[in-house]
């Protein structure tokens, strides 16, 4: 990884706020001083600060399948459940990733990692959520096209990057944005009720076969990969496609 993101995940800073450790020539690599930011860190590789070492942050990343009912926060004063509530006690200081309505299912991601955090959480890095969508009546096709132009919610500018239709009911689409209930209220538009939200894949992470309720922890190169997809220049956010339908 780059030197400033490596420095990053050692809790030194955002990248930005790394940087002119770098430029002042404070950090060396194999004992070797660094002044660039394109310098690349490899496994094994010794870093230091003013001759003393520095290793990245030990990092956790859980993705938990959320069933119906739970809500995303760490406790509820009207003693619903939550979804800490189905994560070892141990976990509990993990913040969660992309927050599901307590109807809403699917794929939600725990983390320590600040620099993971960052990048999922800011707009223009536009990570890609795959979802699939039941409505309480059949859908037309015709339609559910007119939301890839987009549709007016809540005062701003929502719209679907692509959809396939799976069925007479369901639909599966994708996403960049992260408006609060924004596929129920685009659909709702339409005079749908959504009766049934899943979220299926999260940038390159897919819910797989995971069942309602489990999780399981991240390995180091999905936590890479996710990253990368979140990245600044990463074009993560998929392109309007042509509607199909089964």
């Amino acid at each position: 990884m780059r030197l400033n993101q490596y420095l990053a995940r050692c809790g030194l800073g955002s990248r930005r706020g790394v940087e002119p450790l770098i430029f002042e020539g404070r950090v060396t690599v194999n004992g070797l001083v660094q002044s660039g930011l394109a310098v690349q860190v490899e496994e094994g590789d010794a870093v230091a600060i003013d001759g003393r070492p520095v290793h990245p942050a030990s990092t956790l990343t859980v993705l938990l399948h959320k069933p119906r009912g739970f809500l995303c926060t760490s406790s509820d004063p009207r003693g619903r459940q939550t979804v800490y509530e189905l994560l070892p006690p141990r976990w509990r200081s993990l913040r969660y990733i992309g927050r599901l309505d307590r109807d809403s299912e699917g794929l939600l991601l725990f983390t320590s990692d600040g620099l993971l955090i960052q990048r999922l959480a800011h707009p223009r890095h536009k990570v890609s959520k795959v979802y699939e969508v039941e409505c309480d009546h059949p859908l037309e096709a015709t339609r559910v096209a007119t939301l890839l132009r987009g549709c007016r919610i809540q005062g701003r500018t929502a719209s679907l990057d692509s959809f396939h239709l799976l069925g007479s009911r369901r639909v599966r689409v994708v996403v960049h944005q992260g408006m609060k209930r924004q596929i129920r209220l685009m659909f709702q538009g339409l005079g749908y009720k959504v009766i049934r939200l899943v979220r299926v894949a999260l940038g390159p992470l897919t819910l797989g076969s995971l069942a309602a309720g489990q999780y399981r922890l991240l390995s180091r190169s999905e936590t890479e990969a996710l990253l990368h997809a979140a990245a600044p220049s990463s074009p993560a956010a998929p392109g309007r496609h042509r509607a199909r339908s089964l």
